[in-house]
């Protein structure tokens, strides 16, 4: 397995996406409406909110188990940046936003929560923390409380992934493709052909064995990451692209490790 950096340039917005969505933070910034969260500061949610627009790499889950929401809001940043800045102001200001079908918002036990150490910038918990706490029954989500409560409250199932493709990013067109022994191949080929029609792959992995040194006895699904592209599959050997932990990686795989760690790939198509 060989994990390597690679140049992100590829694989940012389009300069005229990045100048109107530039454009919307200045009106963000010198809004006068106030805000909804009481211990989070415009300042620095705005200045948040520019950097990610010039580099949609800057996401990040932190220490938080938001892999999952995070891999969407990337992809939201980087191909419609106008979009998440408005989500981003109507968020702060009003504590919710117009997702595609229904307005999706950050209960009072959230927002009076988002205090103190976050584990990742306060921009990236606002909106990872409303989106993972909009599908939470049982757990809420609280920046600081103890990891397995964490764990189980970030957990992210396909069908979420799915539904924020729909709700989040606009898309009408959803597909899940399972992979463990079987079709790990095929699941990538068709991550490959969404991506390559204009639209988003995700895909759920063994990160201990695909990006780490210390893969498990038994293989578990453990992150969602963005696939980018890049795919290749030639001589027992696979390689792609993909977004996660707020870099780019360009992943290069036997096939046989592939296989153990690629468990489902969810796709998206405007």
């Amino acid at each position: 397995m060989t994990v390597s950096n690679a140049a992100t340039q590829l694989y940012l917005p389009d300069a005229n996406l990045i100048q109107a969505a530039l454009e919307a933070i200045d009106g963000f910034a010198t809004s006068s409406a106030p805000s909804a969260w009481a211990s989070l500061d415009k300042a620095t949610i705005v200045a948040d909110v520019r950097s990610r627009v010039n580099d949609p790499f800057q996401i990040s889950q932190g220490g938080q188990p938001f892999c999952g929401p995070a891999a969407v809001l990337f992809e939201l940043v980087r191909k419609q940046p106008l979009r998440y800045v408005r989500i981003c102001q109507s968020l702060f200001e009003t504590g919710y936003f117009q997702a595609a079908s229904h307005w999706l918002s950050a209960p009072n036990e959230l927002r009076q929560a988002s205090r103190g150490d976050l584990r990742m910038s306060q921009a990236d918990w606002m909106v990872l923390a409303t989106l993972r706490q909009s599908e939470n029954l049982l757990f809420p989500v609280e920046p600081n409380a103890p990891d397995m409560i964490r764990n189980l409250a970030g957990m992210t199932k396909s069908w979420e992934m799915r539904g924020w493709i729909k709700e989040i990013l606009g898309y009408r067109k959803s597909e899940y493709y399972h992979a463990y022994l079987m079709n790990d191949v095929s699941a990538l080929n068709q991550a490959a052909a969404a991506i390559q029609a204009g639209g988003v792959a995700f895909a759920l992995i063994t990160a201990e064995g695909m990006l780490q040194t210390n893969p498990p006895p038994i293989p578990f699904p453990s992150h969602w990451i963005a696939l980018l592209g890049n795919v290749s599959v030639a001589n027992s050997q696979v390689s792609f692209d993909i977004y996660t932990w707020s870099k780019k990686l360009h992943l290069d795989l036997d096939l046989s490790s592939f296989k153990k760690y690629f468990w489902a790939a969810v796709t998206g198509i405007p």
